[in-house]
Formats: C-alpha cells, sequence, structure tokens
C-alpha cells in the first residue's frame, strides 16, 4: 500500500513539472501572426516588408541585410536566429526590448518566409 502512495505522490509531482514546463515561454507554441507583428516594428525597417530585399534606410547606413527566405537563413537553428537577433551579426546591432516571446514568435513568422 505504501508503494501505492508513493506513486501517487510522484505522478503528482510529475504533472506539476509539467505544468510548470509548458509555463515557460519555450515551452509554447510560437506564434507566427504575432511575430509578424513584432517583424513589422523592429526588423522590417532594414529586411522590407517581405523579408527579401534591403531598404532605402538598410542602404543608408550600408548594410546588407539577408535575405530571409533564402536557404542560408533558413537553414539556421532557431538558436542561431535567435543569437543574431539578440546579439547583432555582422554591421547589424541586436534587436532591443523584444521578450522570449516576441523572439519566438519572429522566429516561427522568418520561418514562413522560406522560399519554395
Amino acid at each position: 500500500m505504501r508503494m501505492n502512495r508513493n506513486r501517487t505522490g510522484i505522478g503528482a509531482l510529475g504533472m506539476m513539472a509539467l505544468g510548470l514546463v509548458a509555463s515557460l515561454p519555450e515551452a509554447r507554441a510560437a506564434d507566427a501572426t504575432a511575430g509578424k507583428a513584432v517583424y513589422e516594428s523592429k526588423c522590417m525597417i532594414c529586411h522590407g516588408r517581405d523579408g527579401a530585399s534591403a531598404t532605402g534606410y538598410a542602404k543608408a547606413l550600408g548594410l546588407e541585410p539577408a535575405q530571409l527566405g533564402s536557404d542560408r537563413v533558413q537553414k539556421k537553428s532557431d538558436a542561431d536566429i535567435r543569437k543574431i537577433i539578440l546579439e547583432g551579426s555582422g554591421k547589424m546591432k541586436p534587436v532591443k526590448g523584444l521578450s522570449d516571446p516576441d523572439i519566438a514568435n519572429v522566429i516561427a513568422y522568418v520561418r514562413t518566409l522560406a522560399k519554395k
């Protein structure tokens, strides 16, 4: 009888742990629609509306933003893209003011730009 009580206790602890993990930003499914809104406010100024062309602003700064739908970008892991967003890359400066869910959502949106 004692073993059954321990199993029940472990099961309850396991369920609580699953609940905690599911509440972490990384564990939630990213939302590409929400990511598009963040992209439009933080990324579009350089990467363009379609993620495939440098804007006049980027050109004026001497930037050649990555084409986000390209194989070169799409083959990067989510962790690699996250690092670029947070730390910058080359002349690209880090993007400030994004929460973990914002970043995950932007990455989900960038994945929708993959060339077919």
